[in-house]
């Protein structure tokens, strides 16, 4: 009965909630200030720059939407590509080579649709895919915008026997806003993109300068900050720029990226407009305005990524189910999701994180997860493997916003002020066993691993929460930008991660066998 009466307490709290503002925890003081290293130099794609050249090149990145996106097609045969135009083409086109000189390329049709307007000028979205890759093999290509070919750019395909992907925490370009700058200036949303994008620029170069064996990357969202939930032309744009600066980074022309929906992209349909994903799951039943979750192969992986805004659990589990029988012989299944229901952050990680945690671990477990890619929570953390207890647990639906999550995390912030609520709120989520407590190298070990990601660009950071909890192996917050890198073959998953800017790394390697 005591369940019960705190349910409706709960049930008022967050009532409460929606009436009056609710900040929750905030970000720390510590943030990446790109001004305070303005000799240091990252390549853009108007050459190599330093902070006060990034600047003035800052001009024209902000304003420019038609910035082109590489994804990861349905399997490793394909790639997508997704643009903005302000011309309306009868179809999106693209035309590929394996010659620099395009002199054997093939062209490529897609769909050009009505997209965003921003600025009051009308922005359509165009979409391809390109199809009948070979795997190790450098090819060149171009994009038609407004009625021009764009300058020729190039991506190698990898080997999907023995694959790499670099797997990034929360880029978040505009989230230092508020932050004051060594050179005097309290970032707004503006400024505070132009920093977080210049140190976006830097993590991507550190990284693939470290590890040229990276064959894509998997970001678990929140790629902006800006969630435009009014809708308002003003927030509109400020998001638009967001999308631009994540966009303009030099290495995105040649490395393909499977995002998801992070709660500050779920707001619009800006982030459906800028990324082409493969088999979205239009079945959705509580979709957002940005779209789906989706899934895709690579090698003997099949990737499922959640769109973990939606609180319907039943949504997620049929996509997980509809994935698997694509591809029923895949040795390694991962998820990516932003929420983390196994995370260790300050914010998130006994609050909005777990709130999908008693449904999800028993269908990750039903359906033979190896591994769960999470984001969220800006620290570094790691879990044991785990398994449900099999039991019944309270599922929350009352306590959800339906459909989509967006900003209203603090709703069950507001809502676990209550001790007595906080309590069997907890208590409901111990729903999980630990299988397995070895480190370094498992074989054949039992359970799900899950992996939180720290921040990819230092725009935002948050506190450890007091207390490890008892299903966490590993977690840090030095105050500075990582990046794990994750490299499977037919029998291994193993995933390390590092420093982004010494590439040093910060905990042991992980790696599961398959005997």
């Amino acid at each position: 009965m005591k369940w019960i009466h705190n349910k409706k307490r709960l049930t008022a709290y967050v009532l409460t909630a929606l009436c009056i503002a609710s900040t929750g925890f905030a970000a720390t003081e510590h943030w990446n200030d790109a001004s305070t290293r303005p000799k240091a130099v990252v390549a853009t794609q108007a050459g190599n720059e330093n902070w006060e050249q990034w600047k003035e090149s800052w001009k024209t990145i902000q304003d420019d939407y038609e910035q082109v996106s590489l994804a990861p097609g349905k399997d490793a045969t394909q790639m997508n590509l997704a643009w903005y135009s302000k011309d309306k083409a009868k179809a999106a086109e693209v035309r590929v080579a394996k010659s620099e000189d395009m002199s054997d390329a093939r062209s490529f049709l897609g769909t050009c649709k009505t997209g965003t307007v921003i600025d009051g000028v009308q922005y359509y979205t165009n979409k391809t895919t390109i199809k009948d890759l070979k795997p190790d093999t450098t090819y060149y290509y171009q994009v038609k915008i407004d009625g021009a070919w764009k300058d020729v750019q190039s991506f190698k395909t990898g080997n999907p026997d023995d694959f790499s992907f670099m797997y990034v925490g929360d880029p978040q370009l505009g989230a230092s806003k508020g932050q004051t700058s060594s050179e005097g200036n309290k970032q707004d949303g503006l400024l505070a993109t132009r920093n977080d994008a210049y140190n976006w620029n830097k993590t991507l170069n550190s990284a693939l300068a470290q590890h040229p064996e990276i064959d894509f990357l998997v970001s678990p969202g929140d790629q902006i900050n800006e969630p435009a939930e009014d809708q308002s032309p003003a927030k509109i744009k400020l998001q638009e720029q967001q999308y631009a600066g994540y966009l303009s980074a030099k290495a995105l022309r040649s490395l393909p990226e499977a995002t998801s929906i992070g709660n500050h992209d779920s707001m619009t349909t800006g982030y459906q407009n800028h990324f082409n994903v493969p088999n979205p799951f239009t079945e959705e039943t509580n979709p957002t305005k940005a779209g789906h979750g989706y899934y895709y192969s690579y090698g003997n992986a099949l990737f499922i990524v959640i769109n973990a805004n939606n609180y319907n659990a039943a949504d997620h589990e049929a996509l997980i189910k509809k994935a698997i029988k694509a591809h029923p012989n895949t040795k390694w299944r991962i998820v990516v999701m932003h929420q983390d229901i196994y995370g260790s952050g300050l914010d998130h990680s006994d609050s909005d994180g777990i709130l999908l945690r008693t449904q999800l671990t028993p269908i990750y477990d039903a359906n033979k997860i190896d591994v769960v890619l999470q984001g969220h929570d800006h620290t570094y953390a790691r879990t044991y493997q785990l398994s449900s207890d099999g039991k019944q647990h309270a599922d929350f639906s009352e306590y959800k916003v339906k459909g989509q999550q967006g900003q209203h995390h603090n709703l069950i912030d507001a809502a676990l002020k209550d001790s007595d609520t906080k309590a069997a709120y907890e208590s409901q989520n111990l729903c999980y066993t630990i299988a397995d407590m070895q480190q370094g190298t498992l074989h054949n070990p039992k359970g799900v691993f899950y992996m939180s990601s720290n921040s990819a660009t230092g725009s935002k950071f948050y506190e450890l929460i007091p207390q490890q909890q008892d299903y966490i192996a590993a977690r840090s917050q030095n105050w500075r930008p990582t990046y794990s890198v994750v490299h499977i073959t037919k029998n291994q998953f193993s995933i390390d991660t590092y420093d982004a800017e010494t590439g040093t790394p910060i905990d042991q390697t992980y790696s599961i066998i398959k005997d």
